[in-house]
């Protein structure tokens, strides 16, 4: 795709300085940018790749005075981060507008859908599906019996959503994710095996969720598995069967979420932090990578650090552990005395 200088100031209600027709069809680091790419600046630090960059076009804010002759053109804007982010969005949804539906593919007789769709070849739809408007649904996807998706979600290549799931609008699956499969529920015997515990409850996506490339979102035992609008699903995260998960709440790679475990708004969950199961984690939660969280949390804690240690030793250990910077301040009191007397002698 190729957009001018002109037509992308259209688009972020910029001003052009330089030459208005200059096209470009790609986009590059400032320090990277050659003829024919779009670029940005924002950060001070790289404002001297400005005057060396080979990028036709990059974005700066208005407040940009150049102190040096440019080879590029300007596209002035109140916030060029800002901009670059709305452009890339905007791009996206160029690039997603595929419509029609691709050969071979099934689709079941008793499925609906609505203007806009997009079915990939070797993509699968199943009894009862109901999809809205401007659906995508790339190659090799699967969409399992009695799947809602509602307008603009996009099921990328690979993807897999399982019977019963409800997904809300704007949603985007990425290639690899699972949403719907089996809780992990087993129940012991006397004897020492376990059964499977059917998993009857569904996963339901509300609006403006993204979920990463090869995370697993399991279907609840019964009930649901929710994630609440606006939260952001990193790659390979783990969310267990009836997890609930709070409006605009975001997780990084590697997390895992035990069952029945739920989450509050607004949280931010760094990679790799495990989180067991039955436990709530309040709103406006701020969690390290790596943590390892073993009871609820109130609104607004801060935590890291993984109590991985033998389970009877840490119990033990963690009412002196949490008391350290009392008992450190009594021996520095202790060596202050001693230290005292000894100058006294």
């Amino acid at each position: 795709m190729v957009f001018t200088a002109s037509q992308i100031a259209g688009i972020l209600e910029g001003e052009v300085e330089g030459n208005p027709e200059i096209a470009v069809h790609k986009l590059a680091k400032i320090e990277e940018g050659e003829k024919g790419s779009l670029t940005f600046l924002s950060n001070p630090k790289y404002t001297p790749y400005i005057y060396t960059t080979k990028a036709s076009i990059t974005i700066v804010n208005k407040d940009f005075t150049p102190e040096q002759n440019l080879a590029t053109t300007l596209i002035k804007v109140e916030d060029a981060y800002e901009s670059f982010s709305k452009l890339l969005e905007y791009y996206n949804q160029v690039k997603n507008t595929k419509t029609g539906i691709e050969n071979p593919v099934y689709i079941s007789e008793s499925a609906s859908y609505e203007e806009g769709l997009y079915l990939g070849a070797f993509s699968y739809v199943g009894e009862n599906v109901k999809m809205g408007k401007n659906v995508k649904i790339y190659p090799n996807a699967y969409v399992g019996d009695n799947v809602t998706l509602d307008d603009n979600v996009i099921v990328f290549a690979g993807a897999k959503v399982y019977s019963e799931t409800i997904i809300g609008k704007n949603c985007v699956i990425q290639s690899g994710a699972i949403i719907g499969s089996d809780g992990f529920g087993f129940a012991p015997s006397k004897n020492g095996t376990f059964s499977k515990i059917p998993q009857t409850g569904n996963v339901i996506l509300e609006d403006d969720v993204d979920v990463g490339a090869g995370t697993t979102i399991d279907r609840a035992t019964m009930g649901s598995t929710i994630l609440r609008r606006g939260v952001k699903l990193d790659n390979q995260i783990q969310i267990a069967h009836n997890v609930e998960i709070g409006e605009h709440t975001v997780i990084a790679a590697q997390t895992g979420v035990a069952g029945s475990t739920k989450i509050g708004k607004r949280c931010m969950i760094g990679g790799q932090v495990g989180i067991v199961g039955h436990i709530t984690i309040g709103d406006d939660v701020r969690i390290q990578a790596q943590s390892g969280i073993s009871r609820s949390v109130k609104d607004g804690e801060i935590l890291q650090g993984t109590p991985a240690w033998n389970y009877g030793d840490f119990n033990k250990s963690y009412v002196h552990f949490k008391n350290f910077p009392k008992i450190v301040n009594q021996i520095n009191e202790l060596d202050k005395k001693v230290n005292d007397g000894d100058n006294d002698k």
